[in-house]
Order: C-alpha cells, then structure tokens, then sequence
C-alpha cells in the first residue's frame, strides 16, 4: 500500500488489497530487492466482452494496479511482475490481458508496447482528475 500511495494517484483501501489477494493470490506479485518490497502487481480475472474482436466472450486478466518504487525505475521490474502475473492468469484459464493506463504516461504504454500489448480503445474521463486512459490489451500466447 505504500508503494500505490508514493507512486500512483488512484490508491486503494486495505480492504480491498486483501479483497483482490484473497481472490486471485497468484496474480497478486510484489518483487523484492535485497530483501525490500520494490514493486508489485494486482489483478482480477474476470469474463466479458474479449477486446479482440474475434474471441467473443473470454475470460480475461485485468491488471488493477502495478507499480514500482521510483529508485527501482529501469531495472525491469515492471517487465518481470507484467510476465509473471500474465503467466499466473493462465492458471485461471484466462485468455487475454488487458489494463488501463494514463495517455500521458508514456513510459508505461512503451512498456506494455514492448510486452506486446496493443492499444483497444481509448476510455475518455477515465480518472478522477479527467485524464483519458488507453485501454491496452494482450492475447495470452502461453492460455491453455
């Protein structure tokens, strides 16, 4: 919870942390460095209309919420919780990923570009401060 407080705008409760690990615990990741948390990831399987026209209905892998401590920035830690949490929704047979991030968060969308995911839409007023969010989604190469 510190690190979502001291790198993300949108922070969530105690609550709903435990809620998400509770339920999906292989897609819930915190990476460590030298024996401190540096970064994590937190998502959500859910079933809905696949953002690849083709597939119909999928279950999906919703990335809630990933961050990493800024001291931690390009060491490929957000790679490694992105891959490993991705690998993890296939054990909930979900087909495809997705997640939104800010349009002016570049670093971010020229991560996820490198993992392959590709931009399905873009959601206007996403934010509580008005900003839109690209809407970037992945099929799952390794679902079963």
């Amino acid at each position: 919870m510190h690190i979502n407080r001291v790198c993300l705008p949108e922070n969530y409760t105690s609550l709903f942390f435990m809620n998400l690990y509770q339920r999906f615990p292989e897609t819930f990741i915190v990476a460590e460095e030298n024996g401190k948390i540096a970064g994590y990831i937190m998502c959500r399987i859910e079933t809905g209309i696949s953002n690849f026209k083709l597939l119909g209905i999928a279950k999906k892998g919703h990335v809630i919420s990933i961050a990493v401590l800024p001291e931690h920035h390009r060491e490929g830690i957000g790679s490694a919780l992105m891959q490993e949490a991705m690998k993890a929704m296939v054990n909930y047979k979900a087909k495809e990923c997705y997640l939104e991030v800010r349009t002016s968060n570049l670093s971010a969308v020229n991560l996820y570009r490198k993992i392959g995911f590709e931009v399905a839409r873009t959601a206007k007023g996403y934010y509580a401060d008005g900003e839109a969010a690209k809407v970037m989604a992945k099929k799952l190469p390794f679902a079963k």
